[in-house]
């Protein structure tokens, strides 16, 4: 890793089911390599489905080595849990979080390749979200 690329945006996956983000992480993961810190968040304590803003909370600390930390959702009520864990968080965090419009899998996947080669949060931001404008090769 070159200097510029000390601090690399963290990711945080946080889906209503465990097996979701952590499948959708060993993806993205495979993809961008060991450096960028990409965790998966889901499901509560009990293995039922949903989401427990404390779990994110502590993957936002362990996500964020300063470049700033990105997440990526399932589900609307997704969202409401990290805002909840970000206003926990508030005055502690080294650096920015933003949650991303766009899709799950190929956000997190362009995400965690861009975080990779040393991008900015606010370009990895951009790239998951222009994700969901990926040409999958689709014929109609």
């Amino acid at each position: 890793m070159t200097e510029s690329q000390s601090h690399l945006v963290g990711i945080v996956v946080v889906s209503h089911s465990r097996l979701l983000a952590d499948g959708v992480v060993q993806l993205a993961s495979e993809m961008a390599g060991p450096d960028v810190r990409l965790l998966a968040v889901g499901g509560t304590a009990d293995g039922r489905l949903g989401t427990d803003a404390n779990v994110i909370a502590e993957a936002l600390r362990t996500a964020d080595d300063g470049a700033g930390v990105l997440v990526l959702v399932d589900l609307g009520s997704a969202v409401l849990a990290t805002d909840m864990a970000i206003e926990s968080l508030a005055g502690e965090r080294k650096a920015d979080v933003r949650i991303s419009r766009g899709p799950l899998v190929e956000g997190a996947v362009v995400a965690a390749v861009q975080a990779s080669i040393g991008q900015s949060l606010g370009e990895v931001l951009a790239a998951a979200e222009a994700a969901a404008e990926l040409d999958k090769g689709v014929s109609r």
